[in-house]
């Protein structure tokens, strides 16, 4: 077993990295991340194409020294050129979006990103012997991806894919290349129309709608605030670690109980509605891995995360800058 790494993602030491490259940057964790690293004084290329991250994300980051944020598809031709480095951390967040409505959708998009985009970030890292991370998704089940065409494949194919990826290149070329399997993470800066708990919960709440639970509600939700779920993806960048690790919430409330606290910390008059619907297998997450080798260990409790959550929804984002020298899609210090 390698040792606990020694770096810890909040102390004011600097990180053992100098300049990072995050693809999906301008998504929820994606700029989370990009902040963290700004404010621990690491140099960050931020990419993104914006099909569902957000300029006005990290809009707040544009002008600060050592901050660039590229509008470019991490699949696309000669995206891996224009990443000139040279890095020494990549973060791969680009990957299927949260919301299973968005899938059909951007199905070739998905697929392109999981293969293409995830050998092009693979092969900027590679180029400059940076630590690769890739953030994936929970194992899917295997009904999931049996069916060549069902509703779902495109996402699990997609996964499954990157992750087979990464782990050949650790093994084929001795790339330092790693997992990371995140689970229900929530905080500011979170979309609330994707579907998901809670941000569908806070959707309807702040719309006075009806709150809307599937079944009896008893189903749990492994959540995971923003700021530990930061530290988590971190700590295991900090290590050398191939095998996948799961960075998920160790309380995982009922969703009837999630919804009742979303009404309250938001003052809605929304009424709590549960509906019929089949509510499908989620895996949770085992977190022991990240636990002993890692020293990783959530700090915020869910009740209090909703809390800073719905407090953020009170803040307007930041306009999104213009980018400076007439550069469309690029803005730099």
């Amino acid at each position: 077993m390698m040792p606990t790494a020694a770096f810890s993602p909040r102390e004011e030491a600097r990180p053992p990295w100098h300049r990072a490259l995050v693809t999906g940057g301008a998504g929820f964790l994606g700029s989370h991340l990009c902040t963290r690293l700004l404010d621990s004084g690491v140099e960050v290329d931020c990419l993104d194409n914006l099909s569902t991250g957000r300029a006005e994300k990290v809009a707040h980051l544009a002008g600060r020294p050592g901050f660039r944020f590229l509008e470019r598809d991490v699949s696309g031709e000669g995206c891996a050129e224009l990443l000139t480095g040279p890095y020494d951390l990549v973060l791969h967040l680009a990957g299927p979006g949260a919301s299973p409505a968005s899938w059909s959708e951007r199905s070739v998009e998905i697929l392109d990103t999981g293969s293409l985009g995830t050998r092009a970030a693979l092969a900027v890292a590679e180029r400059d012997g940076a630590r690769f991370l890739l953030a994936s998704s929970p194992p899917v089940s295997a009904g999931d991806g049996a069916d060549p065409v069902g509703p779902h494949t495109v996402r699990a194919e997609a996964v499954r894919f990157s992750e087979a990826l990464v782990a050949a290149h650790a093994a084929a070329h001795g790339s330092n290349a790693g997992i990371v399997r995140l689970f229900t993470g929530y905080g500011p800066g979170m979309r609330l129309d994707d579907g998901n708990t809670p941000g569908a919960f806070l959707e309807q709440a702040l719309a006075g709608r009806p709150v809307t639970v599937t079944g009896d509600g008893g189903r749990t939700r492994p959540l995971c605030y923003v700021d530990d779920m930061v530290d988590g993806v971190l700590l295991v960048a900090a290590g050398r670690s191939v095998r996948p690790v799961d960075i998920g919430g160790d309380e995982e409330p009922t969703e009837a109980e999630i919804a009742r606290r979303v009404i309250e910390l938001t003052g809605s008059g929304s009424p709590l509605v549960f509906v019929e619907g089949t509510v499908p297998d989620e895996s949770r997450p085992v977190t022991g891995f990240a636990r002993e080798i890692f020293g990783w260990l959530p700090g915020v409790t869910w009740r209090e995360g909703l809390e800073r959550t719905v407090a953020s929804l009170a803040e307007r984002p930041d306009p999104v800058p213009a980018a400076p020298g007439g550069r469309t899609g690029e803005w730099w210090a």
